[in-house]
């Protein structure tokens, strides 16, 4: 088998090995280079015209922990038991804005576009968010498109985790309100400039998930050639 074919097969055993972990042995721990390149990954994502719209907390401290399992039915299992958790928070309105401060320092000084690129872009970016995508329409539907967003760094997250044996689960089981107020009340959100997007788990499986169950190929593409 070529290169490139064991490259293909090798990324094909990590979604096969991929599951949602529900609960994880809590005596294995992942390194700090083994995380690291986890959040490589998620730092390296891509995002809709390049905002980066997320922040990554990682929650080790287990009086937080447990605040957040009393919010969070569907993280029962993991906040007690897993190596790392991470709350994916997303950039609300006050930064995804196309003339906020967060947007002009994210093209000027991160993405190094020239001041005059800038503002020609930046007529772009009003005419996407308001016209092709209403997303101004209200704060809420400019916070869901950012947290669209940070599921692409989601996925590749557990992605990377999977090819390095590491397992994870994302969380979606959560009282929104009551965690936003946990995380405002720590101070977390940056005084409304962040709101929770998705959680997820990290470490390593303590038994066996039942096989792996999708779909067909045939029953989910269409392709239309002419």
């Amino acid at each position: 088998m070529s290169n490139h074919e064991d490259k293909k097969q090798e990324i094909l055993d990590a979604f096969q090995f991929r599951h949602a972990t529900k609960e994880f042995d809590p005596n294995k721990k992942i390194t700090d280079s083994d995380f690291e390149f986890i959040l490589e990954a998620g730092r390296l994502s891509p995002s809709s015209v390049g905002y980066e719209p997320w922040k990554f907390l990682v929650v080790q401290n287990r009086k937080l922990r447990e605040k957040l399992r009393e919010v969070s039915w569907g993280a029962q299992g993991q906040l007690p038991t897993a190596s790392h958790f991470v709350l994916i928070l997303a950039r609300t309105i006050k930064d995804t804005k196309y003339d906020s401060k967060y947007v002009e320092d994210q093209m000027l000084n991160v993405k190094q576009f020239p001041p005059e690129i800038f503002a020609q872009i930046k007529e772009r970016y009003k005419s996407f968010q308001e016209d092709d995508l209403h997303l101004l329409e209200s704060e809420r539907a400019i916070f869901d498109w950012a947290c669209k967003q940070t599921y692409i760094a989601l996925g590749n997250m557990m992605t990377a985790a999977a090819q390095i044996g590491i397992d994870s689960c994302p969380i979606e089981g959560f009282d929104f309100d009551k965690v936003q107020a946990i995380l405002e009340e720590a101070g977390l959100l940056e005084e409304g400039h962040l709101g929770v997007s998705v959680m997820v788990a990290f470490g390593y499986r303590a038994k066996e998930p039942r096989p792996k169950t999708r779909k067909n190929l045939e029953d989910i593409v269409q392709w239309i050639n002419e």
